[in-house]
């Protein structure tokens, strides 16, 4: 008989279990972004890591005690996503301070890489673990790996200089702060609308994806296992090539044509049937469509982390996420809402539809002939009192990349 994988939930059920799981991100990322700017972002990272290792530890430990609970692993759940953004908005943030900005396109296109095939080698791994010693007892693995974590980020030598005042100020204010910043710089609006557009279509798309591939198209788990692990490697390999693709074509034109590529790579995977020759096809377009998101995520960080003043770092990282991050859930409901009323497949063009936002986002702005990546701003980070309030034709905020004409500099703006 075919190596067939356990049928999936239903849309309905499927989305709200993604929506469920994917909530928790969305809520704490600007707060997240704004304690990484008032305090050392090494020890952020080091205290997220440790709680994620605390939680997950206590699911073996309740296990061999035979008190493991659906209620707390749900806690564990939520307190390692909390966790986990914790540690991300200053892990993100702390690139900056330690490479020179020359070189961000470079280490984040090296980092991409080695992210992409990680998760893949982790899956496999986590996989088979589990088979011998059972998922409670492989959880002690993940444990390990967030201490080892913690001990490297504690090597990791980097003069930071916080915010002095810092704790005279209310949180929500350096929240308002960040909010401002990203929407008064063109590029940085345009580069995180980007983002949220591009997570919100992905997220639609992937809610639904494995329930049609392994009931739809009846593709084996391990064919299903192949075409994942060919994902990851179009990622690592958009990664790895965006600082080439950049240099030679330019930023601008280069995710001008990744996202274009994006959406017609869907279209192997709306058009297939069940057969070898579709999953060599859907392999191959998952490749593509990955390669083309590895090359153009890349390079639309490193531009954001280019033109943003170094006291603002993490929590321009945090809007971004904080967007990103609330546009899965909502697509995740939206995904089990249209696969219950139209269909799974007529969801799936709808999603594809979708990913032509984030090109006419881009494509309506100046970033789309950005030739070279931009300049640093001339200052460390704004004050309160640089930022004015909001006004009736929207928030203005002074950013020093703005006042150069783009014609002179070509510094127009352009997800987990």
């Amino acid at each position: 008989m075919p190596d067939r994988a356990p049928r999936p939930a239903p849309a309905p059920a499927g989305a709200w279990l993604t929506f469920l799981g994917q909530l928790p991100p969305a809520l704490p990322a600007l707060h997240a972004g704004a304690l990484a700017d008032r305090h050392s972002k090494r020890k952020q990272m080091i205290i997220g890591d440790l709680v994620s290792a605390a939680a997950l530890a206590s699911v073996p430990v309740a296990a061999t005690l035979d008190r493991l609970s659906l209620t707390q692993l749900m806690v564990v759940a939520a307190v390692q996503s909390a966790a986990g953004v914790l540690h991300d908005a200053a892990a993100i943030s702390l690139l900056p301070g330690l490479v020179d900005r020359s070189l961000l396109q470079r280490s984040n296109s090296r980092i991409g890489g080695l992210f992409a095939v990680a998760a893949t080698a982790g899956s496999n791994l986590g996989a088979a673990l589990t088979a011998l010693f059972g998922p409670a007892r492989t959880l002690l693995g993940d444990v390990l790996s967030y201490l080892v974590s913690a001990w490297c980020t504690a090597r990791v030598q980097t003069p930071e200089s916080p915010q002095s005042a810092a704790e005279d100020r209310r949180l929500h204010t350096e929240i308002g702060e960040g909010l401002r910043y990203v929407n008064g710089d063109h590029r940085l609006r345009t580069l995180t609308l980007v983002n949220a557009s591009t997570s919100f279509a992905l997220a639609l798309l992937t809610t639904l994806w494995a329930l049609y591939l392994l009931r739809s198209l009846a593709m084996s788990a391990t064919a299903f296992g192949v075409v994942l692990g060919i994902g990851a490697l179009g990622a690592a390999a958009g990664a790895l090539a965006a600082p080439a693709l950049a240099a030679r074509y330019g930023p601008g034109p280069m995710m001008l044509a990744a996202l274009a590529i994006t959406p017609l790579a869907q279209i192997p995977l709306l058009l297939a049937s069940s057969g070898l020759v579709w999953q060599f096809a859907i392999g191959a377009a998952l490749f593509l469509q990955l390669a083309c998101a590895g090359a153009a995520g890349t390079t639309r960080r490193t531009i954001r982390q280019v033109v943003t003043a170094d006291g603002m770092q993490a929590r321009m990282q945090a809007v971004s996420t904080w967007l990103t991050s609330g546009a899965r859930p909502v697509a995740a409901l939206l995904a089990g809402g249209l696969g219950t009323w139209i269909g799974v497949r007529p969801t799936l063009v709808a999603g594809t539809c979708l990913l032509v936002v984030p090109l006419v986002v881009l494509y309506r702005s100046p970033l789309r002939s950005l030739l070279d990546m931009p300049g640093s701003p001339a200052v460390a980070s704004p004050s309160a009192e640089a930022i004015p309030p909001p006004t009736p034709l929207g928030p203005i905020v002074p950013h020093p990349a703005v006042a150069v004409d783009v014609r002179h500099d070509r510094s127009t703006e352009g997800c987990p």
